[in-house]
């Protein structure tokens, strides 16, 4: 095995992990996808939400955080994010990024759960590449950064600390990137799951790396599913932005009734598990489900991904009902961390959506994901700088698992136990179905991807098992309302993993 020294390693080339990278000013940024094309962070339609307008505040944004998160959110950790928005969307700004204006100042949308317009965008609903495009050129001058395209595999350990990332790279080599400071910026987990809107390296990679290594993992159950994704025969399936309800988009059924506007008094702006629970059980029914924007004016223009998605469908959403499903979209859990990215394996951080700091609680609040990515990945990089120990000698490195035969079939099944089992709405018996099947599917982990795939899958049902209410994202039709002794985070702690000593 190789080993190459650095001052620090970040994994993951979204939002986060590159505003850590440029914050620390010496950093290796691993990724197995091309700058500006990693993570969700390119796939995001939504916007960054920031208290700029006229009237809002940031405390208004802090207690919209807190409201959504089900009881569950640190009030302490929405303050920080809603302070340091402004600041935020400022710097990004200057590193070039380009919004959405209107007679010289940001024009300013409003998505589910928020009393007032302040979610600000790019492109209409094309947000996420205009913030990867600006980061990508920021990153690609920044003299301390190094971008490798590499698929990071393992973490290395010191006794009970991390001090390097094992990496296969392109070429076959593999190779330990050692550093007295490795950071998990790897995203989320929705492809676990057979409908979702993330692209195919979203899978949980860091969690799982993470729980190998000995971290602590939290808040697992809470799986967000996106109630407004195209339903067609995609895979990932188009996300149709929630800044289409923001400006008057209507959710309707087979008959043409508005099912959320008796259910909720925010209606298609309810809460996200609202609105995904009552889609969910409207197909289940055997009915349909559909987002009416037909009254949206010059929708192409304003929302050219939603109408190229649309168009691809065979779809015009100026004269046609454009079916929808709910699908993973955002992963609350992930492994456990302070506000500055602190996990409880010393020399590990983590930030980002691979984080679970307890600032989202149960749910997020819409377009709350990009800003946490700035905002925390400036205060992980802070900590990082000032708390990183010296590189230690000699480590232990995971016992590599060779790249073997791609297992499509297997990742086709385990994704579809977890959409039937483990999805939108879940109960006892269908947790426990899932738990024996997922057991049952060892062979996976002869693959990289398909070991990441069954921990994460296993993790998350067995969280889900463990909480015997319904709370935020999280909803069990055997236990339907949230229950006052439960109104705490959730933690596990995964078992050692073999190791050998590398000099």
């Amino acid at each position: 095995m190789l080993v190459e020294h650095h001052e620090a390693v970040v994994v993951g080339a979204g939002i986060a992990g590159l505003t850590v990278a440029l914050e620390l000013g010496a950093a290796i940024v691993l990724t197995a996808a091309p700058l500006g094309a990693a993570g969700s962070t390119a796939w995001a339609k939504g916007g960054i939400a920031a208290a700029v307008g006229h009237g809002d505040s940031v405390r208004q944004h802090a207690a919209d955080t807190i409201a959504v998160g089900a009881g569950l959110g640190d009030e302490q950790l929405a303050v920080a994010l809603a302070e340091g928005g402004p600041a935020a969307l400022r710097r990004l700004i200057a590193q070039g990024a380009r919004f959405d204006s209107v007679g010289g100042e940001l024009a300013l949308g409003r998505e589910a759960g928020h009393r007032t317009r302040r979610i600000v965008h790019a492109g209409g609903d094309a947000t996420g590449a205009e913030v990867s495009r600006a980061l990508a050129a920021a990153v690609s001058v920044a003299p301390g950064v190094e971008v490798v395209e590499a698929a990071a595999v393992d973490l290395a350990r010191h006794e009970s600390a991390v001090g390097g990332v094992v990496a296969r790279h392109p070429d076959g080599r593999v190779v330990l990137h050692a550093a007295p400071a490795v950071v998990l910026a790897t995203g989320g987990a929705g492809r676990v799951y057979a409908r979702t809107t993330n692209p195919a390296d979203v899978r949980g990679d860091g969690v799982a790396m993470a729980a190998r290594a000995g971290a602590r993992l939290a808040d697992l159950e809470f799986v967000q599913f996106h109630p407004t994704a195209l339903a067609a025969d995609l895979d990932p399936m188009p996300l149709l932005s929630e800044a289409l309800r923001g400006e008057g988009a209507q959710l309707v059924d087979d008959e043409g009734g508005r099912y959320l506007a008796g259910l909720h008094p925010d209606a298609e702006l309810a809460p996200r598990d609202v609105v995904a629970r009552a889609t969910w059980q409207l197909l289940a029914d055997g009915r349909k489900a559909y987002l009416d924007a037909t009254m949206l004016d010059r929708f192409a223009a304003r929302f050219p991904s939603a109408f190229a998605a649309a168009q691809e469908a065979g779809l015009d959403p100026a004269a046609d009902l454009l079916p929808v499903s709910p699908a993973a979209h955002y992963f609350m859990g992930g492994v456990a961390a302070d506000g500055r990215g602190r996990t409880s394996v010393p020399g590990l951080w983590v930030v980002g959506e691979a984080a679970a700091t307890g600032l989202h609680g149960a749910n997020r609040l819409a377009s709350n994901s990009l800003l946490e990515g700035m905002v925390f990945g400036a205060r992980v990089a802070s900590a990082v700088r000032r708390e990183r120990r010296p590189a230690p000698r000699r480590l232990e490195a995971p016992r590599i698992v060779e790249d073997g035969a791609p297992q499509p079939q297997l990742e086709r099944r385990l994704r579809e136990i977890m959409w039937r089992d483990v999805g939108v709405v879940r109960s006892e018996a269908s947790l426990r179905r899932a738990r024996d099947e997922i057991a049952r599917m060892s062979p996976l982990d002869a693959t990289v991807p398909g070991r990441n795939l069954r921990l994460v899958a296993s993790s998350i049902t067995e969280a889900a098992l463990a909480r015997r209410e319904s709370r935020g994202a999280h909803f069990r039709s055997d236990h339907p309302a949230p229950a006052p002794g439960l109104a705490e985070r959730r933690f596990r702690t995964p078992p050692p993993v073999p190791v050998e000593p590398v000099a």
